[in-house]
């Protein structure tokens, strides 16, 4: 579109149904390799991602041609559909419903590239449930506990 500019820079975070720890170092790349497939493939520009065994973080240029929940439909459903057909779990592998989708800066791309790139390292000292309230304190989003990512538990 003639005289449109955009600079959107959205990370993603979302979680395996009841957050069963199934994504597996073995075929992690493979994973990660196919969701930027469907990102750039969706006119969108991959800058980072990672993924720990029971969740995911994607850090996407947005192209406003497709709207966020359109591409977060297409990566969740297009990558659960990939695992299950390779057979990489024991069980079939389904996404939480729902994500996190958070807006950054220009000058943030650095910090939140190295955030997600050193996940595992956070991992160490903070649960996902600990780090995905302190993402939702930081950027100030109000929300329900009932509806915070489900653990085996709540399942």
């Amino acid at each position: 579109m003639p005289n449109t500019y955009t600079q959107l820079y959205i990370h993603f975070v979302f979680a395996v149904k009841y957050r069963h720890a199934v994504i597996d170092g073995k075929w992690e790349g493979r994973l990660q390799k196919y969701i930027t497939g469907v990102t750039q493939n969706n006119g969108h520009k991959l800058l980072a991602i990672n993924t720990m065994p029971d969740h995911l973080h994607l850090f996407v240029g947005l192209n406003p041609k497709q709207s966020i929940s359109e591409l977060m439909k297409l990566v969740k459903g297009n990558s659960s559909e990939f695992i299950n057909k390779e057979v990489f779990t024991k069980r079939k592998l389904y996404w939480q419903e729902g994500y996190g989708a958070f807006s950054n800066s220009r000058s943030q791309i650095d910090d939140v590239v190295k955030y997600i790139l050193n996940q595992k390292e956070h991992h160490r000292k903070k649960t996902f449930r600990e780090e995905y309230l302190q993402v939702l304190k930081d950027y100030a989003v109000e929300y329900d506990e009932q509806y915070i990512f489900q653990d085996l538990l709540d399942g």
